[in-house]
């Protein structure tokens, strides 16, 4: 048996911690006997990491795989979402023609729905998005001749 003396409150106490089986402990307390039941120990907690990102993916040279995006032929026009949102429907068809102020797709921002207008006149080179696509600002929806 472990003694200790404690003094609590100007008493002094001594005390002696015998065995301690299935969390019950025999503990004497100035010669008088107690069996003292002990709280369960927990498991201990373990701390997960974070996992780490993954790389970007590499070609066989070694050089980063990075989507760009197409650029614009020569003397063609992009019509860009002024704002990001969800493209709502597509009023053009690839090889129509249209005018500046003709709509050419409505997109929804902010729970209200935005014309898209071509900007200029010309004709329908390539429909870069479809219904229900999200883009963000600067994403080029349709592109002129």
């Amino acid at each position: 048996m472990k003694e200790y003396k404690y003094k609590i409150n100007g008493n002094t106490y001594k005390v002696a911690v015998g065995d301690i089986e299935n969390n019950i402990a025999q503990v004497e307390v100035n010669g008088t006997p107690y069996r003292v039941e002990l709280d369960e120990q927990k498991a201990p907690v373990k701390i997960v990491s974070k996992p780490r990102p993954s790389a970007a993916p590499r070609t066989e040279s070694g050089a980063k795989v990075i989507a760009k995006p197409a650029a614009a032929a020569a003397g063609a026009y992009q019509v860009k979402a002024p704002l990001p949102g969800t493209v709502v429907s597509i009023a053009v068809k690839v090889g129509d023609t249209v005018a500046a102020s003709d709509t050419v797709a409505v997109l929804e921002a902010m729970k209200m729905e935005n014309a898209i207008r071509a900007g200029r006149d010309g004709k329908v080179a390539s429909i870069n998005v479809s219904a229900g696509d999200a883009v963000l600002e600067g994403t080029a929806i349709v592109t002129l001749e």
